[in-house]
């Protein structure tokens, strides 16, 4: 077994057992111990700080991924590369926040009328913005070491962690609601000093500026590397927070219902998501030894990992909405729609997702921030057309709208100019596998219980779905993968 599926097995593991924890915060706890204005609160103060951090980084993350390859030397500290990773990004953050400061008072008009709660905890964003930039940057550096395992216990596993036991806290009433915030800033925080901690510990935390290592790369280029990913991240960033914050200046207890519902729709994503951490250094590589059949390769077989996973992974929650809603309150129904048109949004994301890194570790890097300032155009005028229309369902369809068009224009492009493209035949197929596995769940009659109706309706998809993949050799590797793993189990040869 390979690095990369070594490391995306184990990223995959942690991100499932994090969302099964995340399902429990969401659906269970959160609806139910808070009011929706008090769960859209603290989904908009993550949505503000992760903002926050990406204006901070000044484009430095992605450095990370595309130049650390020619840095990297343990002997010698990497040539001082995590200072100059660090360095830059902090005072971006010192900038950032001055930025903050001043225009408060631009903010408080936007949210005073409808949603007056997030003024009251403003300045809580700040340290939390702070904290998260440093997970980012930390997470950057490790995935750079091909260490992205902790990582991802820490955002997708702990902090899920914690946050149940704060809310269970607060369900008791041993905490207040405004301590509720306090602590929940902490604990979303506490990930980066987790981060640094680990760094230590693998003997790679080297934070001495070493002036002479800028000869491997000029300073000058990897800040105008920075500066283009830094003006693409800022539109990436609006096309993934604008919805919430547009939202949430019309009703934070919308935001809540909203949020809810975009976080059923994150479990499709947790494929391309541990993947892409360990595929992102790997395609700087393939870039550095200019091996353009290996990068075709993983473009293809990450493709249809990520559809395989994340069409099973739709059609079990689409399947299954009407049951995961019973389990909340009856105004969080109004985001049964949200969930249609996001996992769209996330399968269209799926099947295309390598392209954003192909071209952001490319010399053609300047063409995707014209994609994504465009797009970044697209997002903002589409929420603003469709929200007031027809609310939460309006920045969905936007989302929808804005994802597809972007990861088209991608593989457009990534096509013309690289002669790739990551689908075959199979994807075809398996998309009509999973509408006749989505089919057949439908015409089976409600059960009478809902943990019984989800139970059986869930294991007939699989059955279905599972089978016809695997009778059909859609994705050859899996069933190679699945007779080695019965062979190791059980001695049997199929």
């Amino acid at each position: 077994m390979g690095k990369l599926q070594r490391e995306g097995i184990w990223n995959t593991v942690i991100s499932y057992a994090g969302i099964a924890i995340g399902y429990v915060n969401t659906i269970l706890l959160f609806p139910n111990f808070l009011d929706e204005a008090q769960v859209g609160l603290t989904r908009l103060m993550l949505t503000i700080s992760v903002m926050f951090a990406q204006f901070s980084a000044l484009g430095f993350v992605n450095m990370s991924a595309r130049y650390f390859p020619y840095f990297r030397n343990k002997e010698r500290q990497h040539h001082g590369f995590l200072f100059l990773l660090l360095a830059v990004p902090l005072l971006g953050f010192a900038l950032a926040t001055g930025l903050f400061l001043l225009f408060k008072p631009v903010v408080v008009d936007y949210y005073q009328a409808k949603s007056p709660l997030i003024l009251e905890y403003y300045y809580f964003i700040i340290p939390l913005a702070l904290f998260t930039l440093l997970f980012n940057m930390f997470t950057a550096y490790l995935r750079s070491l091909y260490k992205t395992i902790v990582s991802s216990f820490v955002q997708d596993f702990l902090l899920r962690i914690l946050t149940t036991l704060l809310i269970s806290v607060f369900a008791l009433g041993m905490i207040d609601f405004r301590e509720f915030v306090l602590l929940y800033v902490v604990f979303n925080s506490a990930g980066a000093l987790v981060l640094v901690a680990y760094t230590i510990w693998l003997k790679q935390f080297f934070v001495r500026p070493m002036w002479a290592g800028l000869r491997i790369i000029p300073i000058r280029e990897m800040l105008y590397y920075g500066f283009f990913t830094f003006l693409g991240n800022i539109s990436t960033t609006i096309i993934t927070t604008i919805d919430q914050v547009m939202i949430s200046s019309y009703s934070l207890s919308d935001n809540g219902i909203y949020t809810t519902a975009f976080f059923m729709t994150s479990a499709i994503l947790v494929p391309a998501r541990s993947i892409l951490k360990i595929a992102y250094p790997q395609v700087a590589d393939f870039w550095k030894d200019a091996n353009m059949g290996g990068m075709e390769c993983l473009y293809k077989n990450v493709t249809m990992v990520n559809l395989i996973v994340g069409l099973l992974l739709f059609i079990g929650i689409w399947a299954n909405i009407d049951n995961i809603y019973s389990f909340m309150p009856d105004s969080y129904r109004a985001g049964k729609y949200v969930v249609l048109f996001l996992s769209v949004a996330r399968i269209v994301d799926l099947a295309t997702s390598l392209n954003g890194v192909i071209l952001a570790t490319s010399e053609k890097y300047r063409w995707d921030l014209a994609f994504n300032i465009v797009l970044a155009a697209l997002t903002i005028w589409t929420n603003w057309y469709f929200i007031p229309l027809y609310g939460i369902n309006g920045a969905a369809f936007a989302s929808m709208i804005s994802y597809s068009f972007m990861n088209l224009a991608r593989l457009i492009f990534v096509q013309l100019i690289y002669n790739m493209q990551p689908f075959t035949w199979s994807a075809a197929k398996l998309i009509l596998v999973a509408g006749l596995s989505l089919g057949a769940a439908y015409l089976l009659p409600f059960l009478g219980n809902v943990f019984l109706d989800m139970a059986v309706r869930s294991l007939l998809i699989v059955v279905l779905y599972g089978g016809m993949s695997t009778g059909f050799r859609i994705y050859p590797a899996l069933n190679d993968w699945l007779r080695q793993q019965l062979y190791s189990l059980t001695g049997w040869k199929l």
